[in-house]
């Protein structure tokens, strides 16, 4: 099979992949592609097969091992990097804690958070900024602080660790999971010290009290995770939606004029520009038959989640951003066992956010060529590094 080579494709493939994706859709649902980042993998387009891949139990998320060889595992084990049983226990774990209840106690909150950040970047005289520093990204990663329990003080810490992480800056990650580790280690220590009404207090306390007590290195693991996965899918949905929405000016006018339609838009946003590309890695811990190719063992796959909300045998006019549709059924936060805890979270920031920056920005408007944006890099995350707004 010819391998794809997405990297020749340039700055056009990460301005917008769909195209690309669309093309080798129609060849297929399974193709061996060289990716931004320089690596290789075997991709899963297709909604049908991208959906079955990720609920495929031969495709695992730990590295299989040959015979004879030592058993690997990772310095840093959480929900993305772990398969039964030890996936089964950590996300038991979580879930315990991480519930429908606690999210949405946090509403007003996130309300709060957000009009602040607007009342900051409205105040700007000149009437412009870049949304994404100013709100897409302080927003979710406040509100991930404020959940996991991170003082006031330590949170510039972890945006800049956040930052770093999805990057994907690879001389940087030995010192900021150097960082990150001593930080977390001293944050959970004082946290079964002094429990406070968070979920890393709640977790500690609750693991302890049923005897199944978190390791250093899965409580690290833990907050990894959530400090990446918790926000950055929300910092996608949040920037994705508005530049779709002020490409759209009836859609946009609809949703100012009936606030009913918000639950709509958000998961229209996520269908149609998925902050996620393909989920975390997976990979065939045997020879695994898609679509009439055979992957062969241990070979990196990627369900590729953002393509199949474009699959016109799933979705009519796919290409047609349009926030009165019946999106149920996108992929955008997984499917199976590894479906993202996050989602309820992320839908409440998105919702809060959308809202309430269309009703205090009026005229608001790109402030830039769409063309001219710089996006994301790489497979994992999509949206622009930068989103320059006037109003």
């Amino acid at each position: 099979m010819d391998v794809v080579d997405l990297v020749a494709a340039g700055e056009d493939f990460v301005r917008n992949p769909f195209p690309h994706f669309a093309a080798l859709r129609e060849r297929g649902p399974v193709h061996r592609a060289h990716l931004p980042g320089g690596y290789h993998a075997w991709l899963v387009v297709g909604h049908q097969e991208a959906r079955a891949a990720l609920a495929d139990p031969r495709l695992v998320k730990a590295f299989p091992n040959e015979p004879g060889e030592p058993e690997r595992e990772p310095a840093v084990p959480h929900l993305l990097n772990t398969d039964p049983p030890d996936h089964t226990r950590l996300r038991g774990l979580v879930a315990r804690e991480f519930t429908p209840g606690r999210v949405a106690a946090l509403a007003p909150r996130v309300q709060e958070i957000a009009d602040r950040l607007l009342d900051e970047m409205l105040a700007a005289p000149d009437r412009r900024a870049d949304l994404v520093s100013a709100f897409s990204f302080p927003l979710p990663v406040t509100v991930i602080c404020e959940l996991i329990g991170v003082p006031n003080l330590d949170r510039d810490r972890f945006r800049d660790w956040s930052r770093a992480l999805t990057a994907a800056r690879p001389e940087e990650m030995p010192k900021v999971k150097a960082a990150m580790t001593e930080y977390v280690d001293g944050l959970a220590t004082a946290k079964r010290e002094e429990p406070g009404d968070d979920l890393l207090s709640a977790l500690l306390h609750t693991t302890e009290t049923d005897g199944d007590r978190l390791s250093r290195a899965e409580v690290v693991g833990m907050v990894w995770l959530l400090l990446v996965a918790g926000h950055e899918t929300t910092v996608g949905l949040i920037s994705n939606g508005v530049l779709a929405l002020l490409g759209h000016p009836n859609q946009l006018a609809a949703l100012r004029a009936d606030w009913s339609l918000l639950d709509g838009a958000v998961e229209e946003v996520l269908r149609y520009d998925a902050p996620v590309m393909a989920p975390a890695v997976r990979f065939a811990a045997e020879p695994v038959e898609i679509g009439g190719t055979v992957i062969p063992r241990r070979d990196l796959v990627l369900p590729v989640i953002a393509e199949a909300g474009r699959d016109p045998a799933r979705f009519l006019d796919p290409d047609r951003f349009d926030i009165r549709r019946e999106p149920r059924g996108h992929l955008a936060f997984g499917h199976g066992i590894h479906y993202c805890l996050g989602a309820p979270l992320a839908r409440l920031e998105g919702r809060v956010a959308l809202r309430a920056l269309l009703e205090r920005a009026p005229g608001l408007a790109l402030d830039s060529d769409p063309a001219a944006l710089s996006w994301q890099p790489g497979m994992l995350t999509r949206g622009p590094l930068r989103l320059p707004i006037r109003w």
